[in-house]
């Protein structure tokens, strides 16, 4: 009986507040002006999913009690206008081929404006400019969309950081190879010098050895011609020798 007791409560209750509200002028100044500022928002918002769910064009102008314009278009509202006048006209006149394709073509043109505007939109979002046309749940994609962004941007830049890391270790390898390559280079270089330069010294102290060895040969020498005067003048004295 409780059980349903409080589900009746429940029903009236939810009776209560889908009541409907009586279509009427709301004579008191303050609820007219909050309900006016409620609606306005919400049939903006309602104009601004249409156009950008159905691809339609949509132009909306609403001018406040106190005479402010409010006005919401995809396009332009001269544009949306023109447009306006333009179909009416052509529901009286029926266009010709040439003013068919130049309608079509003035779509498509309006078609890529608007899509180009909505980039520009998203870009200027991304940068945090304009966002005050935005809701909160917009303003939450938003930043899902951003920290989704960001969170790409840092794994390639750890990668890219990881690669290069990796190639600076694998080239400071090669330079100490390199180096030891040339220091190798230059020890073996050392050593034949070293062995060029004791091979000369060998060399130079063979060449005095024998150099001084032959100049005291030359000191013992007597030379012969300096003895044969005296041999013949001692040959001279003697007396010749007589066979017997």
């Amino acid at each position: 009986m409780e059980g349903g007791a409080s589900d009746e409560v429940a029903e009236s209750s939810k009776k209560i507040g889908r009541g409907k509200i009586e279509i009427k002028r709301i004579e008191n100044t303050t609820n007219r002006q909050v309900t006016f500022c409620k609606r306005r928002n919400g049939l903006l918002k309602k104009a601004y999913e249409l156009s950008v769910l159905c691809d339609a064009e949509v132009a909306l102008v609403i001018f406040s009690t106190r005479g402010r314009l409010y006005e919401y278009a995809n396009n332009s509202v001269r544009g949306t206008i023109e447009r306006y006048k333009k179909a009416c006209s052509d529901a009286v006149n029926p266009p010709s081929v040439t003013e068919a394709n130049t309608q079509y073509y003035q779509q498509e043109s309006s078609k890529l404006r608007r899509q180009i505007r909505d980039i520009q939109n998203l870009n200027r979002h991304i940068l945090g400019e304009s966002l005050g046309s935005l809701n909160l749940k917009e303003l939450k994609n938003l930043e899902g969309r951003l920290e989704k962004g960001i969170g790409r941007v840092r794994s390639k830049k750890h990668e890219m950081l990881v690669a290069e890391i990796e190639y600076m270790q694998k080239r400071e390898i090669e330079l100490q190879n390199d180096n030891m390559y040339l220091r190798s280079k230059i020890n073996e270089r050392a050593g034949m010098q070293q062995q060029e330069a004791s091979v000369i010294h060998q060399q130079g102290t063979v060449y005095e050895s024998s150099s001084h060895q032959s100049e005291q040969h030359n000191r013992n020498y007597i030379p012969v011609n300096l003895l044969e005067p005296n041999q013949n003048s001692s040959d001279q004295n003697q007396p010749p020798l007589q066979l017997v």
